[in-house]
């Protein structure tokens, strides 16, 4: 027989929902969910990229970017409760071919830099297999670029300007985001306050600006995919490039262990386009309190 509730109960039952649900609507929540069951799908498909061949390595990874947008966009629109204008597929290519332009434009002029002040030399890698090179930097920088960006330019971006703002959330992301890079190989205190400023800040702004993750995730990839190319450590991890680097003078310059990160001079271009990309955003008033 269907049980009967009076309508004291059905209040009480209604009162429980809306406190669940605002437990789950909650920025810092959904914040931590969503991060969480990206990272799971990462560490559960990227090994397996790095242990099989070429073409299988990139499908592999091309996987684990679409799963981790999928686990994105149901974070949003089930916990979060919001649209998702940050992946609109309107205007998505171009947005990414920009953003991989701008990438390509900054770290080539940091390392033509770097070279003309005697930091950097490079010679070809006469042994090289440039199709399993190319694949092997696009993999990579792919991953890393499309992973990264949902929590952070993402989630981590999102969940804070809806508590405190546009700009304290640019500085607690940008934050992070050094602080998260302190693990890799040739880290220091100075590396990681390179990369909050030259990254965080820049990526961050680049959200910003554009209102989308397809110009920062197109920006974050031809980053990493030219420094793995020319051979240089990407953020202390180093790879097989097409070029071998060779790296004189002082860490400041070179940036030493950590790659051209750890440099001075991609911190200040990286200030150079932020500061244009900023104001961008002002002016286009792309910097409403919170999304909606």
């Amino acid at each position: 027989m269907k049980k009967r509730y009076t309508h004291k109960e059905h209040s009480q039952m209604d009162e429980k929902l809306s406190k669940w649900s605002l437990f789950w609507r909650f920025p810092i929540i959904w914040m931590i969910v969503g991060a969480i069951s990206i990272i799971l799908v990462d560490a559960s498909i990227r090994p397996l990229a790095e242990q099989v061949p070429g073409l299988l390595s990139l499908l592999l990874t091309l996987t684990l970017g679409f799963l981790a947008i999928i686990v994105y966009m149901l974070t949003m629109k089930y916990l979060a409760r919001r649209s998702i204008p940050e992946l609109s597929r309107k205007g998505a290519g171009v947005e990414a071919v920009m953003g991989a332009l701008t990438g390509v434009i900054f770290i080539a002029l940091s390392a033509i830099i770097i070279v003309s002040l005697g930091g950097y030399s490079f010679q070809w890698a006469n042994d090289a297999d440039t199709v399993t090179v190319l694949i092997a930097s696009v993999e990579a920088a792919l991953g890393a670029a499309i992973v990264e960006e949902l929590i952070f330019r993402g989630l981590m971006f999102q969940a804070m300007n809806k508590l405190l703002g546009n700009w304290a959330a640019l500085a607690v992301t940008s934050l992070f985001f050094g602080i998260a890079h302190l693990g890799n190989t040739g880290a220091t205190l100075w590396s990681a306050f390179a990369i909050t400023l030259e990254a965080g800040v820049l990526l961050g702004a680049a959200f910003m600006w554009r209102r989308n993750l397809w110009f920062a995730m197109g920006l974050h990839f031809s980053w990493n995919a030219l420094e793995g190319l020319l051979g240089i450590p990407v953020s202390g991890h180093t790879t097989a490039g097409l070029l071998i680097v060779k790296v004189h003078g002082p860490s400041l310059l070179t940036g030493g262990d950590f790659g051209l990160e750890g440099s001075m001079v991609p911190v200040i271009i990286s200030l150079l386009i932020t500061i244009p990309m900023l104001y961008g955003a002002v002016r286009n008033r792309n910097l409403p309190t919170n999304f909606t």
